[in-house]
């Protein structure tokens, strides 16, 4: 059972460690020390239920499904190039003080949403929990699947709070106007990125 544990730990891990939206929409929040462990926890509650999902039969459904695929990634286009397009505008801003305020005056609601779209519409999160986790899972007897699961939720857990609370503690050397224009340069140009990569795939489902 537990070298089961471990195995799904692992992958875990090596499935959430790579720099993506869902990351960087935690450690951003960490920094801005606002509501930071609520979208950490939103983070790993999402990750429980489809890293179960994919575990449990959810693979399936995506395999059979090239339509849902389409929709998710286009989807998730127009959401990353809308929130790279607002990472540089706060990056280039010549009153970067008054643009990052506005931003802390978010409300917890819309943070909320813009958690969901970064989680649920990036076609990368489907294909790491319900591909990856889900067939490799899928393929353990079912009385060590379970074990398989919690060692990937487990992995997602430690990583959400780990990252959260870390930018948090950092956040007093993050939060000066030249790291402040740095990193949002850096997150728009990982949502662009990670954008332009969807749409190439997209373009050849």
């Amino acid at each position: 059972m537990l070298a089961v544990f471990i195995q799904g730990f692992a992958l875990g891990a090596a499935m959430i460690l790579p720099l993506g939206p869902q990351n960087v929409f935690v450690m951003n929040q960490g920094i801005r020390r606002q509501y930071h462990l609520m979208i950490a926890s939103l983070c790993a509650l999402s990750d429980i239920v489809l890293i179960c999902g994919g575990v449990f039969g959810g693979s399936a459904l995506l395999s059979r499904s090239p339509l849902l695929l389409a929709i998710v990634t286009w989807g998730g286009v127009a959401f990353l190039l809308w929130y790279g397009w607002g990472a540089f505008r706060t990056a280039f801003t010549r009153q970067l003080a008054l643009a990052t305020a506005e931003e802390l005056k978010q409300s917890r609601w819309r943070l909320v949403v813009t958690m969901l779209a970064v989680t649920w519409l990036n076609p990368h999160v489907y294909l790491d929990t319900f591909v990856v986790l889900g067939s490799l899972g899928g393929q353990l007897t079912p009385d060590v699947r379970s074990w398989f699961a919690m060692g990937a939720v487990s992995a997602s857990i430690v990583w959400f709070f780990g990252l959260a609370l870390l930018a948090s503690w950092l956040a007093p050397w993050l939060k000066t106007q030249l790291a402040q224009r740095i990193i949002n340069t850096l997150v728009g140009l990982v949502m662009w990125g990670i954008a332009g990569q969807l749409a190439w795939q997209g373009a050849n489902l």
